[in-house]
Formats: structure tokens, C-alpha cells, sequence
């Protein structure tokens, strides 16, 4: 089926395939944003045990995404039915170990930190299955550069609208109605995403020797993914470490809300800016502009005090914009890589499967490296000594200038300044 089908002329098809992307959001923003404070605040499991569990958790289930990534290629060349019935059955895994996460039994430290990495695995595991199958179902569907990057947009422009009801109902209405809206979100997503159109099944898959490290063979997915890496630590660390700068450094825990509604709406809005940037100068230079703005935010950022809420709210729509671009292109980009490389429609899950394990790798990078990067300094989460406070501001926010700058120095040098009519 064209991806033309998700053109502005039916959006009805749009809103079908990218309405899974609005369920998973509400995995997404919890486990990377409020597990770490909810447990280091709640029960005082310290940062450092915290940030080791979310490395290990993190870099044992990109280990499994490339063999969802194989097992999703077969599936959609050979059995594409088999496809809804076994997302269906990771939903229910994703929204039963979901709700155990943010409801632990009442054990010692250790057991708590144990319970926290049993389903911590069980949510990644599942999330990834239902997360790769979706990406690739969409990358199927082929088209130009603008064409599928507008078909991302679909997507992470619903995956925005769920990170924002996500943001807003843990505050509202508690984790437990947010856990039930999960499974609810879920099984829209997947009843509207079996009336989505999909690709045929193809008579010539690759065989297995052939697909197992093929992405590795393909030079141009080295070099995206290279840039995506970089960019993505950047973009985890502060997303790691948001609740603690809000409480302790800007002091307006009540404002949490409000600095991920501006953040999330900010980005949800700017994909039909980042549609026409990409018309007009192309994917790697608009997602490079992206970058640079999301340098400029957090520069803001480092100047901020106690009490700056409106400063605050500022840097957070800069960034939220810049995070459009972060959205809608490199996924975008990487399907013409694949396009380029004669492989579109027979080995889209396993070029996502490893770009799942790079995303984990980012988060993992991030929690890993920044929360014990941050008890070395001296900080101590709720206390408010100078030095912690320093340390804080130094990790928030310059940081991921400087992986952001070298972000958009890689992709400069492989997508940019290349000869006319080969940049992305």
C-alpha cells in the first residue's frame, strides 16, 4: 500500500497506524522520567543502586531487539496475520508489569530493587516487541523522503499527544488510573491499527544467514546511527534528571505539570514546521537545525534559579520544538537508508530492531553514567547545598550541549557535505 494513503487527504489512514504510538507513550514518559524519583524518593533506594539497575535493565533488552527486529521481518513477509495476535499479546504483558512497577510489594531494599529489574524487563521486553513491529509496519509502506517523514510524524505526533495525557494524569488522577488508561490506550491502538493499510507480503524474504547483522553491512546505517546515538544520550540526560532540577533547582515542584505540557504540546506542534523544513531544505539539515536549537535552550537553561518558572517554561518550549525534529526525521531517515541500500520491504525489522537497542542504549548511557556522575558531585536528591546544586545545573545543562554539538558535527560530515543529490 503507497504511503501516500497517509498524504493530507486521509487522515482517517494517519490516525489508524499511528494511534499505537499514543498508547505506548504512557510506557515511555513514566518509566524514563518518574521511576527513577519514585523510587529513590519513595522508598530511598539510593541514585547510584538506581542508575545500575536502569544500565543493566537497559543493555540486557537491546540484546532482544534485534531478534524481535528478524522475527518481525518474517512475520511481515511470510505470515503478516500472525502480526496483531502477538502485539496483542505483548500489550498485555506491557500493561499487567506496568502496573506491578508503580505498585511493589512492601520488601527491604534489596528486594525492592529487585522487583523494580524483574518487571523493569518485562515492560522493555514488550514494549520493544510492540515498538519495532509498529515502526517497521509503517517503513513497509515506502514512499520519499517527505512521504515517509510525514508518516512519522503521524506517528510520533499521537506519541506526543500520549506522553502529554501521560504527563498530566499521574499528577491528576494517580499511577493506578494511569496504568489503567494504558491498557485501555492499548487496545485502541491495536483495533484501529488492524484498519491501517499495510504492505503485501513479499514472495522473497532474506534468508536468515543473509539478514543476521545486515544493518552492520550497511554503511549509511553506521553513519546514522552513529549521529542518532550521540543525540540521543543528549537528549536522555536531561529527561533523566528533569524532577530533580525542578525540585531542587528551580525549587517549583508544583510547576511539573505545566514544564512537561509546554514541553510536549511545543514538539507536537512544531511537526508540520519540521514537514515543511524538510520540503524545503531536506532531512539532515532541518534535523540539524534542530539540534541547534535545543543547543540554545539549554544554555538558557544554566542560568536559571530558584523560583524562574517563566525562564523555565521558556527553555522548555525551545526544546520542546527542537524535540520535533528529534521525532520525525532520523526514523525517517533511516528508511531511505534503507531504500538506498535495495532492501525496502524485506529487512525493515531488523534495521529497527538494532535502532530500538540503540535508543535503549541511550537511556541506559544516560541513567547509567548521569545519576552516579551526579552523587560523585555531591548531590543528594531533596537536599539544596551549593555544590549539589552546581553539579546539578553542570549535568542538566551543559552536558548535552556538548554531545549535542558533536551530534550535529557527525551529522554534518555524513549527510551534509556530501555530492548534490545523495544528502538525505
Amino acid at each position: 500500500m503507497p504511503s501516500r494513503e497517509f498524504g493530507k487527504a486521509n487522515p482517517l489512514a494517519g490516525l489508524n497506524y499511528g494511534s499505537l504510538g499514543f498508547a505506548l507513550a504512557f510506557v515511555a514518559l513514566p518509566l524514563y522520567v518518574t521511576l527513577p524519583a519514585f523510587y529513590a524518593q519513595n522508598f530511598g533506594l539510593p541514585l547510584a543502586w538506581l542508575g545500575g539497575l536502569l544500565l543493566a535493565a537497559r543493555l540486557s533488552d537491546a540484546l532482544v531487539d534485534p531478534w524481535i527486529g528478524r522475527l518481525c521481518d518474517r512475520l511481515l513477509c511470510h505470515s503478516p496475520a500472525a502480526v496483531l495476535p502477538l502485539m496483542a499479546a505483548g500489550a498485555l504483558v506491557l500493561g499487567l508489569s506496568f502496573s506491578a512497577l508503580f505498585h511493589p510489594a512492601a520488601l527491604t531494599p534489596v528486594g525492592l530493587l529487585t522487583w523494580c529489574g524483574v518487571f523493569l524487563l518485562l515492560c522493555y521486553f514488550a514494549y520493544s516487541l510492540l515498538a519495532v513491529m509498529h515502526q517497521a509496519w509503517g517503513a513497509r509502506l515506502g514512499g520519499d523522503a517527505l512521504q515517509q517523514t510525514r508518516l512519522v510524524a503521524w506517528r510520533e505526533g499521537l506519541t506526543l499527544l500520549g506522553v502529554i495525557s501521560a504527563s498530566l494524569l499521574p499528577a491528576w488522577l494517580g499511577l493506578s488510573a494511569t496504568a489503567i488508561a494504558l491498557g485501555l490506550a492499548l487496545a485502541l491502538g491495536l483495533l484501529l491499527l488492524s484498519r491501517a493499510p499495510r504492505a503485501a507480503a513479499q514472495l522473497h524474504a532474506l534468508s536468515a544467514p543473509t539478514e543476521a547483522g545486515l544493518a552492520w553491512r550497511t554503511p549509511g546505517f553506521r553513519r546514522l546511527l552513529s549521529v542518532f546515538l550521540l543525540n540521543g544520550v543528549a537528549a536522555a540526560v536531561p529527561a533523566t534528571l528533569l524532577l530533580f532540577f525542578v525540585r531542587d533547582r528551580l525549587q517549583t515542584p508544583q510547576d511539573e505539570g505545566l514544564y512537561l505540557a509546554a514541553y510536549f504540546i511545543a514538539a507536537a506542534l512544531s511537526l508540520p514546521l519540521w514537514l515543511r523544513a524538510v520540503a524545503r531544505w531536506g532531512q539532515a539539515r532541518s534535523w540539524a537545525l534542530g539540534m541547534l536549537l535545543a543547543v540554545l535552550g539549554f544554555v538558557g537553561a544554566a542560568s536559571l534559579g530558584a523560583g524562574e518558572r517563566a525562564g523555565f517554561v521558556a527553555v522548555c518550549i525551545a526544546t520542546g520544538i527542537a524535540l520535533g525534529a528529534d521525532l520525525a526525521i532520523p526514523s525517517a531517515m533511516l528508511t531511505r537508508v534503507i531504500q538506498r541500500a535495495g532492501l525496502s520491504g524485506r529487512a525493515e525489522g531488523s534495521f529497527f530492531g538494532w535502532w530500538n537497542a540503540a535508543s535503549k542504549l541511550n537511556l541506559a548511557l544516560a541513567a547509567g553514567l548521569a545519576l552516579p556522575l551526579l552523587e560523585l558531585l555531591g548531590y543528594t536528591p531533596g537536599r539544596r547545598e551549593p555544590q549539589g546544586l552546581q553539579a546539578l545545573g553542570l549535568v542538566y545543562c551543559l552536558l548535552p550541549c556538548l554531545l549535542k554539538l558533536g551530534a550535529a558535527g557527525l551529522l554534518y560530515t555524513f549527510f551534509i557535505r556530501r555530492p548534490a543529490g545523495q544528502e538525505l
